[in-house]
């Protein structure tokens, strides 16, 4: 078992050689599949999820596991699939810019159609399996059943048609927000509350500033190959804006959420988060450069991406001081049951 491969495919998409993939173990093949170093954000999508069900005293450590891992193998198998797709629609050709940053299983000749296929095929039904088990514990509630059912849709037909019809920003923010946090909150508690939706976009719309800047980042080679993400339709600038302000908004809601006593003001925590925002905006004012900028890391999550690795490292920072906050304010709401009620 390759330990210092797991570690680096949880963090960067690694580039291998054929030579170097053959020798490594089924792990680290899967992990590098499944682009493992973005599945974290659907592990706090997740985990958001859970800790909004223990705040309102209806967390179960089984469901919410079972919850989890289906949400990170969903995930997991999208990418799969997404690769498997965008290979036989010939997107891969040509020294497409998704097997320049990273390994494209297929396109870099590193296993077969039918080796990947199977891979899709494993992850997929462990994470059905998870799917199934939520339902058969909750009754086959029929709300459950629809949050699967989407969940699979958005699965299989994310790549194509969504994201080649200006869906896949929209296809993001649905699926990480009200369907991961505020689907997962009715997992486990049974109970549809807007609140809990609302209080997941500050998360939600930094996650979605991460697939914004990527497709901005690929927007020349998408436009040429006739993929219309959003910033291929509305053009760059107005993205890069549409990303600033998605990076401000969560701010500004976090503040929103305390006014009306959703959140305590220890979720104040968060501004701690914007000395990172702050470094990285400038260039979000700019058009991508030509050139890899001095200094601006190379490959392997860095160049030729360029705003997506920025809007990566300010998502992450406020994510974690988000979760640290919501934490922090569960607790409180525990401890100090009519602290900053509404």
């Amino acid at each position: 078992m390759n330990f210092a491969m797991w570690k680096k495919a949880l963090n960067v998409i690694p580039d291998v050689t054929k030579e170097e993939w053959d020798r490594l173990d089924v792990i680290s093949k899967w992990l590098i599949s499944t682009r493992a170093a973005v599945l974290i954000m659907t592990f706090i999508s997740a985990a958001l999820a859970g800790l909004f069900a223990w705040r309102d005293g209806s967390f179960a450590l089984t469901p919410w596991l079972a919850l989890t891992f289906g949400l990170i193998l969903a995930h997991a198998s999208n990418n799969i699939f997404n690769d498997f797709t965008d290979y036989v629609r010939g997107v891969d050709k040509d020294n497409y810019f998704r097997t320049i940053y990273g390994a494209q299983p297929i396109a870099s000749g590193l296993m077969t159609k039918r080796q990947h296929l199977t891979y899709f095929a494993v992850t997929g039904l462990l994470a059905l399996t998870c799917g199934l088990f939520l339902l058969l514990t909750n009754g086959w509630d029929p709300v459950i059943w629809l949050l699967l059912g989407l969940g699979i849709v958005f699965v299989l037909f994310y790549t194509w048609p969504m994201k080649g019809l200006a869906l896949g920003e929209l296809a993001v923010l649905i699926v990480w927000g009200p369907l991961m946090i505020g689907g997962g909150y009715y997992v486990l508690t049974g109970q549809w509350v807007w609140n809990v939706v609302w209080a997941s976009l500050p998360y939600v719309l930094g996650v979605t500033t991460v697939i914004f800047g990527k497709h901005i980042d690929k927007r020349a080679v998408d436009a040429a190959k006739k993929i219309f993400t959003l910033p291929v339709v509305i053009g760059e600038k107005t993205a890069r804006y549409i990303i600033l302000a998605m990076m401000v908004a969560p701010y500004l809601l976090v503040i929103y959420l305390i006014a009306i006593r959703y959140f305590t003001p220890v979720m104040l925590v968060v501004f701690v988060a914007v000395p990172q925002f702050l470094k990285i905006y400038p260039q979000f004012l700019k058009p991508k450069p030509e050139t890899r900028p001095e200094g601006f890391p190379e490959g392997q999550g860095g160049w030729p991406l360029y705003f997506a690795p920025q809007a990566f490292v300010n998502n992450r920072a406020f994510g974690m001081w988000f979760m640290l906050g919501l934490i922090a304010d569960v607790i409180l709401r525990i401890v100090f049951p009519t602290f900053w009620t509404m």
